[in-house]
């Protein structure tokens, strides 16, 4: 059983997306995830050790005090040495989570120097990437509908164009909306940042392990907001210019367009399928 238990969570790990029967968190691709991987895991040991502490207290005050045991009551109203340790105690322990805890937020936001800058931008109910290192290269990537996914392609994750990057590079995202609130996330990068439309927000991340890896929007954006997923490849130098090479030749063109101010913007598909209905 337990190497079932194992197999299932290293599998869930691997595939870059949460699966049926997953235990624990998705794996850990870069040096901030892993941080925040282990802060979980070092909080996770202190809230089990007070609760069970403070189940077994409760345990022996139910036993040691109840009215068959203690017919006479104490009319203890103070005890000096137990408040100072209940005092101090609980201030140790804020200090002892406090520390890891500034220690990654300092981390997400050191920004190493950028080997490769991307723009994402949140629209009802799609995203919009930019390359503005090169040549401001631009393209929509839209969920794929269930007849269109390919095998190995996850269902409600997966979208028509990806999101390319180098393996072991410095990645910087820029991160906007043109309409509503969104939030771009990639669970396996430890990167959560808002998509706030007038605003410029900024993360990064460093994959250090090639793959297919999945997020979603993380704010509530609107009824499709259900279905608007992130796909980013991480490939390694030689493909990831291979890749440049055929981007450009396929999205030549590709400065986002300023939309008509009398009609919502929307990717070619979404507009096939409002036209459908």
């Amino acid at each position: 059983m337990l190497a079932f238990l194992s197999a299932t969570g290293s599998a869930a790990a691997a595939a870059g997306h949460p699966v049926k029967w997953q235990l624990g968190l998705q794996d850990a691709v870069t040096p901030i995830a892993r941080q925040m991987h282990g802060f979980h895991d070092f909080l996770l040991v202190i809230i089990t050790v007070i609760a069970a502490f403070v189940l077994a207290l409760l345990v022996y005050v139910m036993l040691r005090f109840n009215e068959k045991s203690n017919p006479k009551p104490s009319k203890v109203t103070h005890n000096t040495p137990l408040e100072v340790i209940w005092t101090v105690v609980p201030v140790l322990i804020l200090i002892a989570i406090a520390i890891p805890s500034f220690r990654l937020l300092f981390a997400q936001y050191d920004f190493p120097k950028a080997d490769l800058t991307i723009k994402a931008i949140g629209n009802q109910w799609y995203w919009s990437y930019e390359y503005p290192d090169h040549d401001n290269l631009a393209f929509d990537a839209v969920m794929l509908e269930d007849d269109e996914l390919k095998p190995g392609q996850p269902r409600l994750l997966a979208t028509d164009n990806e999101v390319v990057v180098p393996v072991n590079k410095n990645v910087h995202v820029l991160v906007t909306a043109t309409d509503v609130l969104h939030n771009w996330t990639v669970p396996s990068f430890g990167v959560k940042v808002d998509a706030v439309p007038g605003r410029l927000l900024k993360t990064w991340f460093r994959a250090e392990k090639t793959g297919v890896y999945y997020g979603q929007c993380s704010e509530l954006c609107g009824i499709k907001h259900a279905f608007m997923p992130i796909t980013v490849r991480v490939v390694s130098e030689q493909e990831f210019a291979a890749w440049l090479a055929e981007a450009k030749k396929k999205f030549a063109s590709t400065l986002p367009v300023e939309p008509d101010q009398k009609s919502e913007p929307q990717p070619r598909k979404l507009a096939q399928q409002a036209q459908s209905r």
